[in-house]
């Protein structure tokens, strides 16, 4: 079981200061008094939840004492039997502490008619406190991790409950700061509640291939290891394996578990960007490089700050007949090879952002290093779920309903990745249309652009975008005003071709 004493010791080692860990003290006997006597429903006492989220937060490499006091005190404002609040915590811990354990209690009942208008306005606290102050989704998602880890102790129908929860709301905002590690647990961990057949049927599917496929890879494994050690990049090479509910999503796509070259893959760390650039040359001239399967998402960061090179590639190298690896004779096609593999190449930094998303950043190694204020203007400037959910919250002013169905179409849903013909990324939800990536890429021309082709080819600017569509402008001919009009899916693209259209028509 965890203690206080273990969270201390970590924290010390990590230099927060003696102020810092008096108040973190002090946070853990004030949660320790107000859960005195109560039970969660495993047996164990309460206060055992609250270690459990700060010790999240560790392993999540994030031990700003704020948030770990907070963590300690996330339930006491909802549970303590006599009246506590903010201003409670302010004057016994620190303001800033206050502020988060509020911006992570739900909204109390009394303030609605329905179960229904309570649950909209809490997730709707919960999604805005993105572009207000990111350490409450943190706290959150260390928060929901521990119930989803704890979730069989619950009644069946609570389980399937907190778990659709988890995968609607909790799922999409993990992916939304790039904490992929937290979202494959807690999408792994919500799938087994609601579709617990599919999951194990799955995951006994995956154990099969990965006893035909691991051997080869490792292969793969030890003989990159050995080329980049010759080569001197200072290099750690990590087996990874598919979460089982990535495997879903693309079984529910039309995908084969047999075909999927991606469901066992290697993770290549190295120390710089250039060694990342030059390890990937070493792969390709190792193993055959798959046509269209390379992807550099480091010149071409994800807006939720992800980084990394991707490359597929076939798994058997080219060797003489004395066994030396001779270079590969260029790309082929998967049609062309009989197994294949995916191999993901970062830098360690960049490896801890995207394990725990842009909170990492507090923590990195290099000068990437970030203050919690720097952290907060990067999402607000440049996480496109940021951006996106600053659009609908001013649209649904006061209307918790019409925000969650906005959230649960724009944000709380899969997304795609379109380009300029320059190579710009613009992200967007899945199923937006060429309007909203034109409103989006080029809000200054909208009044002079009349269509656009899509891969080359002239279509309807209504038309769905598909992943990693790629879109060119066109300024001349007529303008369907209806095509705009039917096109327009975000409240941005929405709000700008009627503005345009009303005053055309004016």
């Amino acid at each position: 079981m965890i203690k206080i004493e273990d969270i201390i010791k970590i924290l010390k080692e990590k230099n927060v200061s003696e102020e810092k860990i008096q108040e973190i003290e002090r946070s853990y006997f004030l949660a320790e008094e107000i859960h005195d006597g109560v039970t969660r429903q495993s047996g164990e006492p309460y206060i055992t939840h609250p270690l459990n989220v700060a010790m999240n937060l560790i392993n999540m490499e994030i031990y700003d004492p704020d948030m770990i006091s907070a963590a300690l005190l996330h339930d006491t404002i909802e549970d303590a039997k006599v009246s506590f609040n903010k201003q409670d915590i302010a004057r016994i811990i620190n303001p800033e502490v206050a502020e988060l354990v509020d911006g992570v209690t739900k909204i109390s009942r009394m303030n609605f008619t329905s179960k229904k208008e309570q649950n909209d306005a809490n997730t709707r606290k919960i999604i805005t406190s993105l572009t207000k102050d990111v350490r409450i989704i943190l706290i959150k998602l260390a928060d929901r991790l521990h119930n989803m880890r704890t979730l069989k102790y619950k009644s069946p129908e609570k389980q399937k409950e907190n778990a659709l929860e988890t995968m609607q709301v909790f799922v999409p905002l993990a992916l939304s700061i790039g904490a992929y590690r937290i979202k494959g647990e807690l999408a792994d961990l919500s799938l087994q509640y609601i579709q617990p057949d599919e999951y194990k049927r799955i995951l006994e599917n995956r154990d099969r291939l990965e006893k035909i496929r691991k051997p080869l890879i490792m292969e793969v494994k030890a003989k990159l290891e050995y080329i980049l050690s010759e080569e001197n990049i200072p290099n750690e090479i990590i087996y990874r394996v598919k979460n089982i509910s990535t495997i879903y999503n693309k079984l529910k796509r039309g995908y084969s578990m047999d075909d999927m070259y991606d469901l066992f893959y290697l993770k290549i760390i190295v120390d710089t960007v250039d060694n990342c650039y030059r390890t990937v040359r070493y792969v390709h001239e190792n193993y055959r490089p798959i046509n269209g399967r390379f992807r550099d998402y480091i010149g071409n960061q994800r807006t939720n700050f992800y980084q990394s090179l991707h490359t597929t590639v076939g798994l058997h190298p080219s060797v003489n007949n004395s066994g030396i690896y001779i270079p590969s004779k260029g790309v082929t096609t998967l049609d062309e090879v009989s197994e294949y593999g995916k191999i993901k190449i970062r830098t360690s930094d960049m490896n801890k952002v995207a394990a725990f998303g842009i909170s990492a950043y507090r923590n990195l190694d290099s000068q990437e290093r970030k203050t919690k204020e720097e952290i907060q203007e990067e999402i607000r400037k440049h996480n496109q779920f940021a951006i996106i959910l600053k659009e609908i919250d001013e649209v649904s002013a006061g209307e918790d309903n019409k925000f969650i169905d906005l959230a649960s179409k724009l944000l709380l849903t899969e997304h795609i990745y379109a380009y300029t013909p320059e190579g710009i990324q613009i992200e967007l939800p899945e199923g937006s249309t060429a309007v909203d990536f034109i409103c989006q890429a080029y809000p200054y021309l909208l009044e002079k652009i009349t269509g656009v082709a899509i891969n080359g080819k002239v279509m309807p600017v209504n038309t769905v975008l598909k992943n990693n569509d790629r879109i060119q402008i066109q300024t001349k001919g007529e303008k369907d005003k209806d095509q705009w009009l039917q096109g327009a899916s975000t409240p941005k693209a929405i709000q700008k071709v009627k503005y345009i259209s009303n005053r055309q028509n004016a």
